[in-house]
């Protein structure tokens, strides 16, 4: 299929967020018109205010890119909020959509959906094939929820609704507070005020002897222009690299590129979450897309903007 977004009124929600932003960022390089409203005009938890939005604005595609994130920390001391806030607002935006006639939608899911310590690399077919990791399980079956409520439209009314799983990303506009932040945000930060404070040791959460796989933002946001653009189909689609490095490798990365001489330590009292996550991307390299920024490069250009922002960070 071809999907044209020319002259197409695309609203994302979360704009202001790590995806969201960068979303932004690669669809103005399209022949479209981007809506976008602050949290303080819109609240995304009222059903009537996004209807609202939604009739007045007449969007033809909705990204949402909006939701309650964090970190293990995060998501152990607050699963009320990680279940309850994205269960409502991926029913009203969808809802909306639905409501005023919207032609597309893509909604950002999470590879936290997948079973914990499942098989690897993480294909599509493993959705809801066992067990979630118990550390951000709310913020999962929430996820769950709004890919399975996509389904349902486009089973029951033909919507062209999709989803897409995108591994752990960064880049510009993270988030980088030290309760809510994901790893390479943590560890960024970390680093440099250690620098800055020439402090002899940073500890780290866990062994450092599990897996992750890192994506940059802006291969995120690209990955999904493509798949506006080009799929269409009730199935998951995985966004990531295909590669994965221990934290402890990843930790070491980091220090080399913010230039921090001291020591790192693992605190092994505290949870480092599961083994191995590691998204198999045949699927959208058989459609066609594949990412461009490695890790290096894409760990140099993070810090870049990091020093250029630092004021303005969302801590």
């Amino acid at each position: 299929m071809n999907f044209d977004l020319s002259n197409k009124i695309i609203w994302v929600c979360g704009h202001a967020g790590l995806a969201g932003s960068s979303l932004l960022r690669r669809l103005s390089s399209e022949k479209c018109k981007l809506i976008y409203e602050t949290k303080s005009k819109l609240n995304l938890l009222s059903q009537n205010d996004v209807d609202k939005f939604v009739k007045k604005k007449k969007p033809n595609v909705i990204i949402n890119a909006a939701g309650k994130v964090g970190g293990i920390v995060a998501n152990m001391k607050y699963p009320v909020e990680f279940i309850q806030e994205n269960l409502l607002i991926q029913i009203n935006i969808i809802k909306a959509a639905y409501s005023n006639s919207v032609e597309k939608l893509l909604f950002l899911g999470s590879s936290c959906i997948y079973p914990a310590n499942f098989k690897q690399p993480l294909k599509e077919e493993y959705f809801l094939k066992g067990e979630l990791e118990k550390t951000n399980e709310f913020y999962a079956l929430a996820k769950i929820a709004g890919i399975k409520l996509c389904e349902a439209y486009r089973k029951q009314y033909g919507c062209d609704y999709i989803s897409v799983m995108p591994t752990n990303l960064y880049g510009p506009n993270d988030n980088f507070n030290s309760e809510s932040s994901h790893v390479p945000a943590a560890l960024l930060n970390r680093f440099h005020n250690a620098k800055v404070l020439k402090e002899k040791e940073v500890t780290i959460w866990g062994n450092g002897k599990v897996s992750r796989e890192f994506l940059h933002v802006d291969d995120f946001a690209d990955a999904c222009i493509f798949l506006l653009k080009s799929f269409s189909d009730s199935k998951i689609v995985n966004i990531g690299t295909g590669k994965d490095i221990t934290i402890k490798e990843f930790a070491t990365l980091i220090k080399k590129v913010v230039g921090y001489e001291g020591r790192i330590i693992f605190d092994n009292s505290k949870p480092s979450g599961v083994k191995k996550k590691l998204l198999n991307i045949s699927k959208i390299k058989r459609l066609g897309w594949k990412p461009k920024i490695d890790l290096l490069t894409g760990l140099k250009k993070y810090y870049e903007w990091y020093l250029t922002n630092h004021k303005r960070l969302r801590i």
